[in-house]
C-alpha cells in the first residue's frame, strides 16, 4: 500500500465511520485514495469548522472524533477547534498534510512548523519521517486521545510519505513506556475519603466533564442518593446528573445558581470528580469554600491541587473511584437538616426572569425545551446565549450539552452541531446562538444543506456581542465600545443557501416556530428577535468570592 492507503486503512480499523476536512495540495494522494473508500467524508466550507465538528461527533458520541486538512493554512485554520477540544478533554486526530519531508524547514509553499504550533494545544502530535512508522503512529494516535484524561493529537503526514510504498502491519495492541495512566483508585485513599463522607454533615458533589467523558453518571447518582448529598456541576458537567433530580442543584459559579453558590460556599466536604476547581467555578480562591474539607477525584495527577488544595487525592477513572467507593462506604453521613437548608436557598435564590415586554431568551430557551421534551442535543456558541441555554434547558442525559468551556470559542455551535447529527442521526440537534458568534462560522450553511445534515439553529438576535455589552453595561459605565453590530437578513441568507429561515419578532411566535422548524426536514434558522440588553443573571463579577453575586432578576 502507498502511505494515504495504510491510513485510511488504520482509520477504518479504528471504527471511523465519517471525517471532517478540505482538500489542498498537500493531501491529494489521501483524497485521491478516500474516492474509493466506505468512510463518510464531509467537505466543511473552513477548515475550523473541520474540527469543531470533529469536537461535537465526539462529545455527542463518545467516539474519537477526526479531521482533515492540508500543510500551511489549512493545518493552522484547525489551530482554534484544536485548542477548543485540548481545553475540555475532546478525544480528536487531526490529520495535517506536510510539504515533502526533504523540503522542511526551507520556507517550502505552504509549509508551517505544525507539530510546533499544536505542541502547547495537543495531548500528543506526530511529523511522520518514515513510512514504516505510519500505521503505529496512527493506532498510537488513537490510544492516546482517547485513553487516560481524552485530548486532540495532531499526525502531520509530509506528502512524499503519503506516496510511498511499504507493507501494512498494524500493530494489535499498543505499548508506550511512557504512558499508563491510573484507572483504579488508591485503597487506602478510597478508605480515608469514605471516613471524611461519614464523618461529615453538610457534604456536595461537584462534577465535571469527567463525569461524562468517563460515563460515571449512574455511578454518580447511586453515590448521590446513597448519601443523600446535594449535586452541583460545572458548565462541562452538565448531563451528568439530571437537572429535574430532587438532589440537583444546577450549574455553579460565575453564572450557576445562587442556591449552588452557597451551598458550596457553606459546605463541610466537597467531593470533587472529575473537575479540576477552574477560575469561573471558584471566583476568588481565597474565599472559596473556607470550612470544606475536599476531596478531588480526577484521572489526571497534575489537576489535582493545581487550583485549589485538596485533602484527598485520588486518582483514577471516576467511574471506577465511584463504584470503590460505594463499596467502601459502610456508614452514611446525616444530611437532613443539610437537605433542608439547601431547600430554603432555593426558594430564596431561584432562577428567574420578567417575562415582559420583547421576547425573552430564556423564554425561548424553556420554549425549545418543552417542544423537544429536554431531549434534544443542545449546542451553543459561546456568550449569553450559551449561559441561557446552559440555565434553563433541563438536561437528563450526558452528551446532550455541547458547548466550549475552556477556550469559549465563538463559531464552535453550529459545526459542533453538524458534527453531533452525523454522530447521532436520530436526534433533534438544536444549536443555540448569538447573531454575532453564528456569523463567525456561518458559511456552513452549505455544509449542511449539501449533505442533508439536519440541525435548528435558535439565533438571540439582540443586535450585540451580547456578554461583552453586558459587562460595559455592569462595569463601564454602559460605554457599548464596538460591541452593537448589524447582521444580515438571516432568513434571507438561509434561503440563499437552499436553507429554511423563520423569523420570530413576538412571543406568541416563539412556540409555533420552534414547532414548524422541528416538521421541517431541512437546516433551519430561527431569528427570535429578543430584548436588545437583556443580561445574564446571576453574576459573580471577577475577583468576588462565588456567593457575592449580583443581579437575582434581569
Amino acid at each position: 500500500m502507498i502511505g494515504a492507503q495504510i491510513l485510511l486503512e488504520c482509520l477504518k480499523r479504528e471504527g471511523v465511520e465519517v471525517m471532517f476536512g478540505y482538500p489542498g495540495g498537500q493531501v491529494l494522494p489521501i483524497f485521491d485514495s478516500l474516492y474509493d473508500s466506505d468512510i463518510k467524508f464531509i467537505l466543511t466550507r473552513h477548515e475550523q469548522a473541520a474540527a469543531h465538528a470533529a469536537d461535537g461527533y465526539a462529545r455527542a458520541t463518545g467516539k474519537v472524533g477526526v479531521c482533515l486538512a492540508t500543510s500551511g493554512p489549512g493545518a493552522t485554520n484547525l489551530v482554534t477547534g484544536i485548542a477548543t477540544a485540548f481545553m475540555d478533554s475532546i478525544p480528536m486526530v487531526a490529520i495535517t498534510g506536510q510539504v515533502k519531508s526533504f523540503l522542511i524547514g526551507n520556507d517550502a509553499f505552504q509549509e508551517a512548523d505544525v507539530t510546533g504550533i499544536t505542541r502547547p494545544i495537543t495531548k500528543h502530535n506526530y511529523l511522520v519521517k518514515d513510512i514504516k512508522d505510519l500505521a503505529r503512529i496512527i493506532r498510537e494516535a488513537f490510544y492516546i486521545a482517547s485513553t487516560g484524561r481524552p485530548g486532540p493529537v495532531v499526525v502531520d503526514i509530509p506528502s512524499d510519505i503519503q506516496m510511498q510504498d511499504a507493507g501494512f502491519i498494524w500493530p494489535e495492541t499498543v505499548d508506550i513506556r511512557s504512558y499508563k495512566p491510573t484507572y483504579f483508585g488508591h485503597p487506602g485513599q478510597i478508605k480515608k475519603a469514605a471516613k471524611f463522607i461519614a464523618d461529615s454533615k453538610r457534604p456536595i458533589i461537584y462534577a465535571g466533564g469527567g463525569i461524562i467523558s468517563s460515563g460515571a453518571h449512574l455511578a454518580l447518582r447511586e453515590l448521590a442518593e446513597k448519601i443523600q448529598a446535594p449535586v452541583t456541576w460545572t458548565l462541562m458537567g452538565i448531563g451528568g446528573f439530571p437537572a429535574t433530580h430532587k438532589l440537583s442543584l444546577g450549574m455553579l459559579g460565575m453564572h450557576g445558581t445562587g442556591y449552588a453558590n452557597h451551598a458550596i460556599m457553606e459546605s463541610d466536604l466537597i467531593i470533587a470528580v472529575g473537575s479540576r476547581f477552574d477560575d469561573r467555578v471558584t471566583g476568588r480562591l481565597d474565599a472559596f469554600a473556607p470550612g470544606a474539607k475536599i476531596i478531588h477525584i480526577d484521572i489526571d495527577p497534575a489537576s489535582i491541587s493545581k487550583n485549589v488544595k485538596v485533602d484527598i487525592p485520588i486518582v483514577g477513572d471516576a467511574k471506577n473511584i465511584m463504584g470503590e467507593l460505594l463499596e467502601a462506604l459502610k456508614k452514611v453521613p446525616d444530611t437532613s437538616e443539610w437537605l433542608k437548608t439547601v431547600e430554603s436557598w432555593k426558594k430564596r435564590h431561584p432562577l428567574v426572569y420578567k417575562a415582559e415586554g420583547k421576547i425573552k431568551p430564556q423564554y425561548v430557551i424553556e420554549q425549545i425545551d418543552e417542544a423537544t421534551k429536554g431531549e434534544a442535543i443542545i449546542t451553543t456558541e459561546v456568550g449569553q446565549n450559551q449561559m441561557w441555554a446552559a440555565q434553563w434547558y433541563k438536561y437528563h442525559t450526558p452528551r446532550t450539552f455541547i458547548s466550549s468551556g475552556g477556550l469559549g470559542t465563538m463559531g464552535f455551535g453550529f459545526p459542533a452541531a453538524m458534527g453531533a447529527k452525523m454522530g447521532c442521526p436520530e436526534k433533534i440537534v438544536f444549536d443555540i446562538a448569538g447573531d454575532g458568534s453564528i456569523q463567525m462560522n456561518i458559511q456552513e450553511l452549505a455544509t449542511c444543506v449539501c449533505n442533508k445534515i439536519n440541525v435548528k439553529v435558535a439565533i438571540l438576535n439582540n443586535g450585540y456581542l451580547g456578554m461583552v455589552r453586558q459587562w460595559q453595561e455592569l462595569f463601564y459605565k454602559k460605554r457599548y465600545s464596538y460591541t452593537c453590530i448589524t447582521g444580515p437578513d438571516f432568513v434571507k441568507l438561509a434561503e440563499s443557501y437552499g436553507a429554511s429561515g423563520i423569523r420570530v419578532t413576538k412571543n406568541e411566535e416563539v412556540r409555533p416556530a420552534i414547532e414548524k422548524a422541528l416538521s421541517i426536514d431541512n437546516t433551519v434558522f430561527i431569528d427570535f428577535h429578543i430584548e436588545p440588553e437583556e443580561n445574564v443573571f446571576p453574576m459573580v463579577p471577577a475577583g468576588e468570592a462565588i456567593n457575592r453575586m449580583i443581579g437575582g432578576m434581569a
